[in-house]
């Protein structure tokens, strides 16, 4: 068994001289050590350092500050990387692929809820670091928690939806031949490669984990590469991964230009990567990608949009939703997600009574150094980037207009706005909607865009402008509307919102993507599927088609089908634990015959009285059975009289049936035989027992199959 390791650290505590300033309203806190250099004012400059084969690796060369968004004070210095990328891929390949694979799913999936865990309980640090980015306590929750709950939900995923192994089977056996002896199935098998994250400077925690957990959780080793302006607290997060444990080989990271971790990867890594369309192009173009068919998924500049319908008139709770909706996904993360609304779609009529209303509520906003209790919009992520959002709105200023805020003004508090990286919450009014700048270019901050709209084809064409988006979200409780935007959005969006006052209470927001649900989008949005649940596991798998014999794909899958080799010892495999059964054994319980007086009686104590069942001549109507049948259910009772041993055994519990199917009718007087199969075995975690999935045939005197299923128990591991 591979076991999980600490990665050592340095001394706990920074170093700080006299000199360096505290921004205004900061707290004493402890700071995750990192090595430190002289940086201006006598200040100690953290370098942020790679972690490769299992080592922490300084920089080397001079290197580029990182200043805090706030005050302008260096916070970090970012230099080369000291590592060498074929050694940490080589590391990954032949140390992390294989401790992981020694894991099953069960087993990776346990590990992802020791991070979370190990996390949640260091959270106030990835806090306190995030202050230095601009970021509010708010904003902070949102992306260290947010993370912390993609990793919760996989491993419960994991250990709920996935086998114990590592082979993941998808779909039925496929029979390839009339004899039964040639067969085939798709399966998910763990690929030989490394995932490498590029990631945006906007969630170092979130975006650092809701592509590992996946991946981990894929058997597939990680490269970590962090966006630069953010890369200090992304650092802090490996290394508290890597203070929690891991599997040797199964986490590493690259702060620095990707480049070299690119020349070096083949077909069986992949690569994925947030942050602009530019960039994406750059990556999907690569040559070492594109001649080694290195798989690249982008999640890339989208200019989601919110509609609010017709029927939401001043004095509904749809208005009120919708004017939230945009002031708050303006303002957190002070508009730095790639979620959120850049433009908004009203009624030509509500525009005035849309504007005063997000007016009313921007007024309220307090922007300014996010150390203070009372600021509730921070600073963006440095001054470079204040100044590509300033660009961005005098692009936009050819179609749209400011109506809210000012982009050279700011008032703040508790901070220099010219120190600091600040910008004003801006509302833009676009009064002719068919010009092409709000639909193509993203102001990365602050800004969103208010443009009108007159019917729902005008909404629908004007919101496919965007050439496809992550979200987008529709305010409306009226159904028909409701119908036509969703149908007509969704081959252009990822994820469709539809909120209305029933959903209010719950709803998670347009901007909080979940780990359930596919975080992803076509088109400009970059056509990945980031998250989406097990789907994201198996896009870190290979899948492979297998044909062969039966008793060849119960080799190679573990899971038993129809055609192959069974096994009869003369025990009850109901009598057996989990420990002594085997995939294959089988018990034949039968022939019993089904009365008249069996159904008139199941009739009447269960009070099925449908006609097929009781009445001769409507019976004999019907064209699929042309006589009186059978219960479904009866046969299915009969059967299970059959197959069960009724004595207390290893058998804890029947839990369920799947893929029921009555494909045959049963008439009265027939005889029924059922053939029980031990089909899957799954052991529990840290249980005392295990799933068994059981094959069920139920065939007729004649060998015509009446029923098919699968039964599903609970077996003790041990005997009592």
């Amino acid at each position: 068994m591979t076991t999980v390791h600490n990665a050592q650290r340095g001394p706990r505590e920074a170093r700080e001289r006299p000199g360096c300033r505290s921004p205004a309203g900061s707290r004493p806190r402890r700071v995750l050590s990192l090595p430190a250099s002289a940086g201006q004012n006598g200040c100690m400059v953290r370098r942020i350092e790679s972690y490769a084969v299992e080592r922490w690796v300084r920089p080397v060369g001079d290197g580029r500050v990182l200043r805090d968004a706030v005050t302008g004070e260096p916070v970090a210095e970012l230099g080369q990387p000291g590592a060498d990328p074929e050694a940490m891929l080589r590391h990954a390949r032949e140390v992390g692929g294989p401790s992981l694979r020694e894991l099953g799913f069960h087993e990776r999936a346990a590990i992802l809820k020791s991070l979370a865990l190990h996390l949640n309980d260091r959270r106030d640090e990835l806090y306190d670091l995030s202050l230095q980015s601009g970021a509010t306590r708010r904003d902070a929750v949102f992306d260290v928690d947010g993370g912390i709950g993609v990793l919760f939900s996989y491993s419960s995923r994991g250990r709920r939806e996935l086998p114990a192994g590592n082979v993941v089977l998808d779909g039925p056996t496929e029979p390839l031949g009339k004899g039964g002896t040639f067969v085939g199935r798709h399966v998910y098998v763990p690929r030989r490669g490394v995932a490498v994250q590029i990631n945006a400077f906007n969630f170092p925690v979130w975006g650092l984990l809701e592509k590992l957990a996946p991946a981990f959780l894929a058997g597939l080793p990680t490269i970590v590469k962090p966006a630069t302006p953010t890369a200090w607290i992304a650092e802090a997060a490996v290394r508290q991964l890597l203070d929690a444990g891991l599997p040797p080989g199964a986490l590493q990271l690259w702060v620095g230009s990707p480049d070299g971790l690119l020349e070096a990867l083949d077909g069986q890594d992949q690569v994925a990567f947030t942050g602009s369309a530019a960039t994406a192009r750059h990556l999907r173009s690569h040559p070492a990608l594109v001649a080694r068919g290195v798989r690249v998924t982008t999640e890339t500049d989208s200019l989601n949009a919110s509609i609010l319908g017709p029927d939401a008139v001043p004095g509904t709770p749809e208005l009120d939703l919708f004017v939230k909706q945009v002031v708050v996904e303006m303002t957190v993360k002070a508009g730095q997600k790639c979620t959120a609304i850049r433009r908004a779609f009203v009624p030509r009529p509500r525009m005035r009574d849309v504007t005063d209303a997000i007016a009313e509520r921007l007024g309220r906003v307090v922007v300014g150094n996010p150390r203070d209790p009372d600021v509730t919009m921070g600073a963006l992520v440095s001054v470079e980037h204040r100044d590509d959002v300033r660009r961005g709105v005098a692009a936009l200023a050819a179609a749209a207009a400011p109506v809210i805020g000012d982009p050279g003004r700011v008032e703040t508090r508790g901070a220099d706005p010219e120190r600091g990286a600040f910008v004003a919450p801006l509302l833009l009014r676009a009064d002719e909607p068919e010009r092409p700048e709000p639909h193509r270019i993203e102001a990365f901050g602050p800004v969103a865009t208010l443009m009108p709209y007159d019917s729902v084809d005008h909404v629908v064409r004007l919101a496919a402008l965007g050439e496809g988006s992550l979200v987008a979200s529709i305010v409306s409780h009226d159904p028909g509307f409701v119908r036509d935007i969703v149908l007509g959005l969704a081959p252009y969006h990822g994820r469709l919102l539809v909120l209305d006052r029933a959903d209010a209470a719950e709803q998670t927001g347009h901007g909080s993507p979940l780990p359930t649900l596919v975080h992803g989008g076509p088109g400009r949005a970059g056509g990945s599927e980031e998250l989406g649940g097990i789907r994201s596991v198996l896009h870190h798998m290979q899948r492979t088609a297998v044909q062969g014999s039966p008793d060849a794909l119960v080799a190679a899958t573990g899971a038993w089908t129809g055609g192959a080799a069974t096994a009869d010892d003369g025990v009850h495999p109901f009598r057996k634990t989990f420990l002594e059964l085997g995939v294959g054994d089988r018990i034949v319980g039968g022939p019993r015959t089904i009365s008249d007086a069996d159904i008139a009686h199941f009739a009447a104590f269960t009070g099925d009285r449908f006609y097929a069942h009781t009445d001769d001549e409507a019976a004999a109507a019907n064209p699929f059975f042309g006589r009186r049948v059978a219960h479904g259910y009866l046969v299915l009772a009969f059967a299970a009289g059959l197959f069960v041993d009724p004595a207390p055994g290893p058998v804890l519990a029947n839990y369920g049936l799947d893929n029921l199917r009555f494909l045959a009718p049963t008439y009265p007087g027939d005889a029924i035989t059922v053939a029980l199969t031990a089909k899957e075995l799954t052991p529990r975690p840290n249980q005392d027992y295990g799933e068994v999935r059981w094959d069920a045939v139920v065939t007729n005197q004649d060998g015509v199959v009446v029923a098919t299923y699968d039964v599903l128990t609970l077996v003790a591991r041990e005997r009592a």
